[in-house]
């Protein structure tokens, strides 16, 4: 899309709707239908690509999603509006002000302003703020865009960063190769009183610098992001945040404990990934009263069973050695024809393995290989 269309795309609200009208009717043959109607061929294609984006965007932004200018690339890295909305509140409890450095499409600039603090957008590409402003001027809030460079414009008292991940059409794992890249971003936030780093969820703990929180966010079990609290932001060392079903639920320590390892009990707790990611496994098994059965695979185990928003929970029904050829005959004289395979620290394949089993029968079933005092076992669970 140039970057004069989503100025043309704006001013024509019509032509978004019959944009999104003939896409949901006509499918492939939707380009025809805007021809066939007089709509110029390059504004046909970015309204049709609008359209499409506004659809696959709605899981993030639900309703909001229908309003908002996208990319393809700007979309994948954007937070989910009930992640940016959170984290916008705990800005606006401590500062009036903000900064949101490589602001991208603009939408977490948008829930700093619907929280009142005063903002200012900072990205770098001019076809993308192009972009952000639209979104503003989409939602009538009043934030100032401004196109340059993350690591020389000026902060505000509070400021919030969300670096490229993506570069040439592939993902960035490794910090030093976002854009800008972590380590002078950080330096650049430690000049200012309150501050955060959006990063993506696999960040090793070596990159967390001392005296920061990390936490990291996961929306109905899928780990989206993580986030690193800076200066006065940072309230605890590690904290694990879940969205489930529309309410939030945290859990915060040290991220340097151990849990107590001992045997199977009745009870599986498979913790979310949030808590794992976070290490804060010791944790959540001093809240369960639980343990683990090695010290090094995030399962824990319990003799009670205690409902909790951290992990999913399953009865344990039996304990078996992981052998295939032992295992076909058991669950086949159990009539266990569906059987979701679940696997930690053992290396196997869960698609061969169930090959391998050839399942039949009416009854379902949950398999879990794992490790238990360093022996390669199968436990046959059901969820509770």
């Amino acid at each position: 899309m140039e970057p004069s269309l989503p100025e043309a795309l704006l001013t024509d609200p019509g032509l978004q709707a019959r944009a999104a009208k003939a896409l949901a009717h006509d499918g492939d043959r939707a380009p025809l239908t805007l021809r066939k109607a007089g709509v110029e061929p390059a504004l046909a294609a970015a309204a049709l690509t609008l359209a499409d984006l506004r659809r696959h965007a709605r899981p993030k932004f639900g309703d909001l999603a229908d309003r908002l200018y996208f990319t393809r690339a700007g979309l994948e890295q954007a937070t989910r509006w009930p992640v940016a909305v959170r984290r916008a509140a705990r800005f606006a409890a401590s500062a009036g002000e903000v900064t949101d450095l490589c602001c991208g499409l603009g939408t977490e600039a948008l829930a700093f302003a619907q929280a009142g603090l005063e903002v200012e957008a900072i990205e770098l590409d001019q076809a993308t703020a192009d972009y952000a402003k639209a979104n503003t001027e989409a939602l009538d809030l009043p934030v100032r865009v401004t196109v340059a460079d993350a690591l020389q414009t000026p902060l505000a008292e509070s400021a919030f960063a969300d670096p490229a991940r993506r570069s040439g059409g592939t993902r960035n794992f490794n910090p030093a190769d976002y854009s800008p890249s972590l380590d002078p971003l950080l330096t650049r936030l430690r000049t200012t009183r309150f501050a955060a780093v959006k990063l993506g969820p696999g960040i090793s703990h070596d990159w967390i610098p001392e005296g920061a929180e990390a936490e990291w966010v996961s929306v109905d079990r899928d780990v989206v992001e993580a986030c690193l609290w800076l200066g006065e932001a940072a309230q605890t060392p590690r904290r694990a945040s879940l969205l489930k079903s529309g309410t939030w639920h945290e859990l915060t320590g040290t991220g340097q404990e151990r849990a107590e390892v001992g045997a199977v009990a009745d009870y599986l707790y498979e913790p979310d990934g949030a808590v794992i990611r976070a290490g804060l496994i010791a944790e959540l098994a001093e809240d369960l009263n639980a343990h683990m059965g090695s010290e090094d695979i995030a399962y824990l185990y319990g003799d009670t069973l205690t409902e909790t928003p951290f992990a999913r929970v399953w009865k344990v029904e039996e304990v078996w050695p992981l052998h295939p050829k032992k295992l076909k005959p058991l669950l086949a004289e159990r009539g266990i024809g569906r059987l979701t395979i679940k696997q930690r620290g053992t290396g196997i394949d869960p698609a061969t393995l169930r090959k391998q089993l050839k399942l039949k029968g009416p009854e379902e079933a949950t398999l879990v290989a794992t490790r238990l005092a360093g022996a390669h076992v199968a436990i046959l669970c059901s969820e509770a």
